[in-house]
C-alpha cells in the first residue's frame, strides 16, 4: 500500500468511527408531545431577549446569556397555555448535545429530553433517573452539579454542560416567559 493511500484510508476510518456514535433519539415534535401529552397545539414563540433581559439572565444563572434568539414553542390545550418547550444545543466534550426543556408557566422545569447525542461517552445523561432530577427546579433552586443535580462518572462534561444549559433556560423562563 502506498503511504498516501494509507493515510487517506486511516483518515476515512477515523472520521467514520467518530460519526458512529451520533444518535438521534427524538425529533422536535416527538419531544413536544412526550413532554406535554395533553397539548392540542404547539405554537412557535421564538424569543428575542433584550440587552436588559440578557443581563438579568446572566445574573440569575451565573452564566453568559449566550444568545439573543431562542427556539421556543408554547404548548396549549385549547386556549389554555400549558407551558413552553425550549430547544438548545451545548457542547459535550467535543460534539453538540441537542436537548429540549419543558417549562411550566411558573418557569419551573417540567422535564428535559435529550434529542441527539453525538459523543462516544456520556450517553448516560439520557437516563430517566438523571433527567428526573431537573423536575420542579428553577434558576434559583439547585440547578448545578453537586447542588441538586448528581454527576455521572464518565459523563462529567455532558452532565455539567447540559445542567448549565438547563439553568440558563430556567433563567430565561424566569425573565421572559413566566406568567
Amino acid at each position: 500500500m502506498k503511504p498516501a493511500f494509507q493515510l487517506t484510508a486511516l483518515a476515512l476510518t477515523a472520521s467514520a468511527s467518530s460519526l458512529a456514535f451520533a444518535t438521534q433519539y427524538l425529533g422536535v415534535e416527538q419531544a413536544q408531545h412526550l413532554m406535554f401529552p395533553d397539548a392540542t397545539a404547539f405554537k412557535d414563540d421564538t424569543l428575542r431577549l433584550s440587552t436588559e433581559q440578557m443581563r438579568e439572565v446572566e445574573k440569575l444563572s451565573g452564566l453568559p446569556a449566550r444568545s439573543v434568539g431562542w427556539r421556543v414553542y408554547a404548548a396549549y390545550r385549547g386556549d389554555a397555555a400549558l407551558g413552553y418547550v425550549v430547544l438548545d444545543d451545548v457542547i459535550g466534550k467535543f460534539e453538540l448535545i441537542s436537548y429540549a426543556v419543558a417549562l411550566n408557566p411558573d418557569a419551573s422545569v417540567r422535564q428535559i429530553e435529550i434529542l441527539a447525542y453525538r459523543e462516544s461517552h456520556g450517553f448516560e445523561i439520557r437516563s430517566p433517573a438523571w433527567r428526573k432530577q431537573f423536575t420542579g427546579k428553577t434558576a434559583q433552586s439547585g440547578l448545578a452539579i453537586g447542588e441538586g443535580i448528581a454527576n455521572i462518572s464518565g459523563a462529567t462534561l455532558s452532565c455539567t454542560h447540559v445542567t448549565d444549559g438547563v439553568r440558563r433556560i430556567a433563567a430565561i423562563a424566569q425573565v421572559a416567559l413566566k406568567r
